[in-house]
């Protein structure tokens, strides 16, 4: 019997719905529907602020580490909630939760809501207004600024970038550390410009997707040519902004700046990689990982930096 209902559909409002019974089944869908990667590295930033300001490692520094990671994963269910119709038309996103019938929209709708207003319990008692105002202020503009203008204008990541600026803000203020600080708006500067190649990348991979689904894409007014050389020129300004940071006064060591350096250097050379490439899909999922790798390293040695510092 419960194989049966496991193998069970029901079709509503032209969505397919599967029971799904075991834990394991439960945990996967939570982790596709919160988008988890992308809320940890949320939360990865939101620590290198605190540590930024702090030097240290204290139990404090959990209170909105833990905040913005369920206000990243509720903004993140509240996404697909919003966009699951466009996602059942596309091969990258009909998998998802929602779109594959293994979630009901109003179940996805009150978990997204479930952990947002957990985030921001979080933050109002265990940290204060002012980063309370700037979490929230990151879940509106993701859902209800750049979501919705995604359907509208082919540049919506670059607005839409500011949301990545957001988390390493919110866990200086966290941390005690002065909002209009030149110092972490520099490490700002450098995740607003990271997360506008990181979106292109994905973009020109699934272009035919995109396009496919109704979206107002850059593949239909540049080549992909010209897109590659628009993403290269992003790639090397993301290096030039990390490389910014140090001027800011953090990466005092030596050492630490010889090792952005390299990092610099070898996002460099894979932006001249991406460039000389055929268009291939390995060639942009391997620049699509490594940005990331890229993000994280800059995340550890900002970090690590502070830590040996203390």
């Amino acid at each position: 019997m419960r194989e049966h209902l496991k193998t069970t559909a029901v079709t509503l409002r032209g969505i397919t719905l599967r029971p799904v019974f075991s834990l394991r089944e439960w945990v996967n869908l939570l982790l596709d529907l919160a988008k988890i990667r992308i809320s940890l590295l949320a939360t990865f930033s939101t620590a290198a602020g605190y540590l930024l300001t702090t030097e240290k490692i204290t139990v404090q520094m959990f209170v909105p580490t833990a905040a913005v990671f369920l206000l990243a994963c509720g903004s993140c269910a509240l996404n697909q909630y919003q966009e699951r119709e466009i996602d059942q038309r596309m091969e990258r996103t009909k998998s998802r939760p929602i779109p594959s019938g293994r979630m009901n929209p109003e179940t996805a709708l009150r978990i997204s809501f479930g952990l947002i207003l957990s985030g921001a319990l979080t933050l109002f008692f265990g940290v204060g207004n002012l980063a309370l105002a700037l979490g929230l202020f990151a879940v509106l503009w993701y859902n209800w600024i750049y979501t919705p203008l995604k359907q509208k204008t082919a540049f919506a990541a670059v607005p839409g970038a500011l949301v990545g600026a957001i988390p390493p803000v919110l866990g200086w203020v966290a941390g005690g550390g002065e909002i209009l600080d030149s110092r972490i708006e520099g490490v700002a500067l450098f995740f607003f410009m990271w997360q506008i190649p990181h979106f292109w990348l994905l973009l020109l991979d699934a272009s035919r997707d995109y396009e496919n689904a109704g979206f107002p894409s850059l593949t239909r007014i540049f080549s992909t040519e010209q897109m590659k050389g628009i993403i290269f020129i992003w790639l090397l300004s993301t290096g030039v902004s990390s490389l910014i940071i140090p001027l800011f006064g953090f990466l005092s060591s030596f050492i630490f700046s010889i090792l952005l350096m390299a990092a610099v250097s070898w996002l460099f050379w894979s932006a001249v990689i991406f460039l000389r490439s055929h268009e291939d899909k390995d060639s942009l999922r391997a620049t699509f990982i490594k940005l990331n790798i890229y993000a994280v390293l800059v995340i550890s040695l900002l970090s690590a930096d502070r830590l040996l510092r203390s």
